[in-house]
């Protein structure tokens, strides 16, 4: 498929350059998709190709990743990534948005959903709750899980991006990363992820520092009581093959007050390029 792509812009985030781009129709509704951790705004350009001509689609890349800049302190924190989607929306000026979000963004666009609930339409969520109570994430003693975020981070602060050689090296890694992708899909993920050096090499676009997880987050009450305010309608929807566990099982999905959960046969986290027929089925059903 020849894609007639979007048009970059930028807005100004605590003090931060960020990338969007636009796919046009200005006059239609406004849809927002935001990627996940580690990946970058130019993944949902399938989607985009489908919807541009029934919305005003919208892709920010995240602080840190794609096109955006990165943060001098390598700290990543998740209410700073609400305040860039809150702050894109104002920039944007909408007084209502729709949001299809995936993972990390995900867990951005439900939290600004719970906070600002009159400003979203319709949220689709796409395995971005976070890890749950049953992977035991939380159950290590506070000074022990401080002492690896340090171990961690210090790590992280010695290491270069890593270089290949050429793209195609890149590429290889994309379809490890993910059996599920198509060759035509893992092709335009690394040429849209990836940026060459000046000695020739190439690199992921994402900060290298987004490889540790920021040590402090929200109380798990405070995020329920953000997910129990969002009154718009939500689709939750979650690959049988993924690492999460699924929001009906765990119990999660029982703290939105209007969500429907879908589950994706043959899919895993990124269930969205796994079955992207179906994906789009479902989602156009939603929306």
């Amino acid at each position: 498929m020849q894609f007639f792509g979007p048009t970059s812009h930028s807005f100004i985030s605590q003090r931060l350059r960020l990338n969007y781009v636009d796919w046009g129709n200005p006059d239609a509704p406004p849809l927002i998709l935001q990627h996940g951790g580690r990946d970058h705004c130019r993944s949902w350009d399938w989607v985009a190709e489908e919807l541009r001509d029934d919305w005003h689609v919208i892709c920010p890349d995240l602080r840190g990743h794609g096109d955006s800049e990165w943060v001098s302190d390598g700290d990543y924190d998740l209410n700073a990534f609400v305040y860039d989607f809150a702050q894109l929306v104002e920039t944007l000026g909408y007084d209502q948005v729709t949001i299809v979000a995936h993972s990390l963004g995900g867990n951005i666009a439900t939290r600004f959903t719970g906070l600002y609930p009159e400003k979203v339409r319709k949220l689709v969520n796409i395995e971005g709750l976070g890890f749950s109570r049953k992977h035991g994430n939380d159950l290590d003693p506070f000074p022990d899980r401080f002492r690896k975020w340090i171990a961690d981070t210090r790590k992280s602060a010695g290491r270069s991006p890593r270089r290949y050689k050429t793209l195609r090296e890149a590429y290889e890694r994309m379809k490890e990363e993910n059996g599920h992708l198509s060759d035509e899909q893992a092709r335009h993920l690394t040429i849209q992820g990836a940026s060459r050096n000046e000695d020739g090499t190439w690199s992921w676009k994402f900060d290298p520092y987004l490889n540790v997880w920021t040590l402090s987050d929200l109380p798990k009450e405070d995020v329920v009581e953000l997910w129990e305010a969002v009154t718009c309608p939500v689709l939750l929807l979650w690959g049988k093959d993924s690492f999460f566990s699924s929001p009906i099982e765990d119990g999660r999905a029982a703290h939105f007050q209007d969500a429907r959960v879908v589950e994706f046969e043959n899919a895993g986290h990124w269930l969205h390029h796994d079955q992207f027929d179906l994906f789009m089925k479902e989602l156009r059903g939603f929306l």
